[in-house]
Formats: structure tokens, sequence, C-alpha cells
């Protein structure tokens, strides 16, 4: 505590670990310091004793359950795209080496009442019972047109330029209906409302590749891969990590007050007594409080099974994205699942996840739906949280914030949040073109 740091960071959630690992691999001096006598913060990996203490106030789960230690439940459950962005931090730090990967069996959309494997390419268009036959050519060219498209030859780009073409003029030109539309830009795109359809269609574009070309990568049912033993390992990993860079870990540090100086710039990070100066501090919402506003909550339901998602194929792991006109709601609702598979569970045990941004303070009755699609449940959780951003000017300050967790099950959105605040911090940005082969999903 009595050294000096470039950079002192608070809490040990995955966006802080990911930047600690990051600004560690640069040379940086990092020290790391967490209140809790555990890794993760918010994004932290319960087993059953933790998870019954946390919403049944008491540490006996029922026996029948199974084994405590055989239940890895990761508070902030995300898929991660395969090809996508946090797959290439990881390989850029080289953290892979500490984590064992494997594919996600399958990725769903709630249409019309009915739960539906998403289409990602032409000819899964043409067999998917989302659309009617004549709906399904006119998806198949739009397909074949986003499989196409690159951005640096315009032979490719039909005479459409997607920074000004808006992503409802390009599907206008291929006619499509709004219902092919909704899966298309929730389930495939993944955006979270539907601004994107006024917005330049080159986004939504380069979403589709994303998912096609995560799709293709492991030959599964879906473009997503998890980690064995569950999202706990990742921030364990980032720690690992650091300690080969030198960087500091402490857990346990109770208070970590952020100290500053007259001029209002952070100066340095108390615990105990200590202080340990610092020119920089990055943290989550709950270290600086008077410097976040709520900007919603997250309601959501956790649920153990004994059995997969009814269908879904039987799929051990899967996603299934419900967008929000299906359900009459301002936000889509979004399921997790995964199970023994992953080694999240004990055999035959399945964990599932709903979520969704709150428009109510009644969790039970706004999530029904979802977990309507879930069928019999052995234990079912409720609660909500509240999501916060900065509001702070980290120029003046020297303080870089992390947003709260979405209610997404995927990583695209947090990943943005990582790289957003790492060039705010260092003033570059990161290179993520590195050989997407150095992260292979672990064999069965």
């Amino acid at each position: 505590m009595d050294e000096e740091y470039d950079v002192i960071v608070l809490g040990t959630g995955l966006k802080e670990c990911i930047l600690s690992g990051l600004l560690s691999v640069d040379g940086l001096k990092v020290l790391h310091m967490d209140r809790n006598d555990y890794y993760g913060g918010e994004s932290t990996s319960l087993n059953l004793v933790q998870l019954w203490k946390r919403f049944r106030g008491s540490d006996k789960p029922p026996a029948e359950l199974g084994s405590s230690r055989d239940f890895n439940v990761d508070m902030i459950p995300k898929f991660i795209m395969a090809n996508g962005a946090l797959v290439r931090v990881l390989i850029h730090t080289d953290v892979t080496k500490y984590l064992y990967f494997k594919a996600v069996d399958g990725s769903f959309v709630y249409n019309k009442g009915k739960v539906r494997k998403v289409p990602a390419t032409d000819m899964e268009a043409l067999k998917s019972p989302l659309m009617g036959i004549f709906e399904k050519r006119r998806a198949r060219k739009f397909f074949i047109y986003v499989q196409d498209y690159n951005e640096s030859d315009p032979k490719t780009h039909e005479g459409m330029d997607l920074t000004r073409v808006t992503t409802r003029e390009l599907i206008a030109k291929y006619g499509l209906d709004d219902n092919t539309v909704d899966f298309i830009g929730h389930a495939l795109a993944l955006h979270r409302d539907d601004r994107y359809l006024d917005e330049p269609a080159q986004d939504t574009v380069k979403r589709m590749k994303l998912y096609a070309e995560s799709l293709a990568r492991f030959q599964g049912g879906s473009p997503y891969i998890y980690p064995l033993y569950g999202l706990g390992e990742l921030p364990q990993a980032f720690a690992r990590l650091s300690a080969v860079y030198g960087g500091t870990y402490m857990l346990n540090k109770p208070e970590c007050k952020v100290e500053f100086d007259e001029e209002g710039k952070v100066c340095g990070v108390t615990s105990e007594g200590e202080t340990a100066k610092c020119k920089k501090v990055v943290c989550d919402p709950s270290y600086l409080p008077s410097k976040v506003r709520k900007v919603g909550k997250v309601a959501r339901a956790i649920a153990i099974m004994s059995h997969p998602i009814p269908n879904t194929n039987d799929s051990h792991s899967v996603q299934i994205i419900l967008p929000q006109k299906q359900l009459g709601r301002k936000s889509d609702m979004y399921l997790f699942c995964c199970s023994y598979t992953h080694n999240v569970a004990p055999k035959g045990k399945f964990i599932a996840f709903v979520s969704t941004e709150a428009e109510t303070d009644n969790p039970e009755s706004e999530l029904e739906q979802g977990v309507n699609l879930l069928g019999p449940v052995d234990e079912i959780f409720y609660e909500t949280y509240d999501r916060s951003e900065p509001v702070n000017e980290p120029s003046l300050d020297n303080c870089f914030i992390s947003t709260s967790y979405d209610a997404t099950t995927h990583f695209e959105s947090t990943v943005d949040d990582v790289l957003n605040l790492y060039t705010k911090i260092t003033g570059k940005v990161l290179d993520l073109n590195v050989d997407l082969s150095a992260a292979s999903a672990a064999e069965e």
C-alpha cells in the first residue's frame, strides 16, 4: 500500500479485471483491490450455499439439489460471441491459456408465442418456420447480400452507401415484413431496441456478419461459447495474468476510499488507514456513488431445473431472445440456460436466467412470459438491481467508472464499455486484429 501506482483498480468485476489485465500488459503499474473477500463483484459466481444465503437467508439448501460446490451460478450470466470483441481481447492478453471454452448448443428467438431457432444463413432461412414461402425467398436474398457485403469492395454494395442508408431503407429494398425484421434486428444483430432502424445500416450488417461468422466457427447450433465452470473463471484468469506482469491484487480491503487533491484530481486510495498513491482510478459504480446516476434497473429470475428448456431441441446450453414487440414491452427479454455440460451444476441439473430492463416494481409478473417458457422448476429466485452510469468528466478527475451490467445475455455491450474506457485511460485504441484460432473451444 505504501507505493505509487499508475492505476488503482477497485472491484474485481469482469470489466475491471479485463481493464486491469489490458493495462498491465501495456506496462502500467497496477494495484487491484476489492472490498469483498471473493472475486467478481456484481459478476461473481456462487455455489449453492452462497446462493441460498443471498436469496433465502439460510445456509441450508435442500439436499436433493446435489453438492453445493458442484454449482457455479454466475450472477451476471452472458454468453460470448465466438468471433466477437471479448474473444479478441482475451486473445490479445493471452489470458486464453487459463480458460477452456465450450460451444453453446442453441440460439433461439420467441416469435408469435413460439420458440424458434434463429436462422443465420441463406440456407437456414429457407428452412425456417419463422417465415412463409415467399418471405423466405426475400430473406434469403437479403442474407446473401449481407454475407457478400465487404466494406472495402464497392462492387458488393449494390449501389448503396451503408454509412448513409438507414437499416429501415435497406430492409425496404428487400421487402421484408415486420416479423422478419424483428428477429433479424433483435436475435441476429442483437439490438436492444428499435432505434437501429433509423441509424446507418452498416452497423446492423456488420453485427449480422459477426453472428454468421461466429456460428460457422465451431459448427455448433449457436454463435456463442462459454467457459467451463462459468464466468467466475474469467476474473481469476485475469488476476493470474496481472500477476505475471507484476500487478498486485488485494481482496478483502474494507472501505477503499478514493482520495482527491485540491484540484479535484484523484491522488490515491485509502483502506485500513493506509493510502496507496496513484494517478488514475478505475472502478465500478459502487466505489464512487457520488459520481454516478441511476439510469434504470434490471429484473431477473434465477431458476434451478432438472431438464432443458422445452422446444430448444434438448439444448443443454441456450439463449432465447424475446423481442419487445412480441411481448408488448419497451425492452427485450432474455433467457439464458446452462447446465452440467459446462460444469456449472451437478449432473442432470440446469440453471436458467430470465432478465429484462425493469418497467415496473414487480419482477415476478414482469418476467412471467419468460419464466413460463422454462417448464417446471425445482427452485426460483427473483430480484431487481439498479443500473448506474458515470456522470463525471474523467479528464478532470482521472476517475474511470464502468457502467452497470445490462439485462442482455451476451457480452457485446459489456466489451464496448471496456474498450471505450481503455481508450479514455490510455488515449489509444486497442488493436483487435488477432489470430482467432488461439481460442479454441474445449474438445468434448
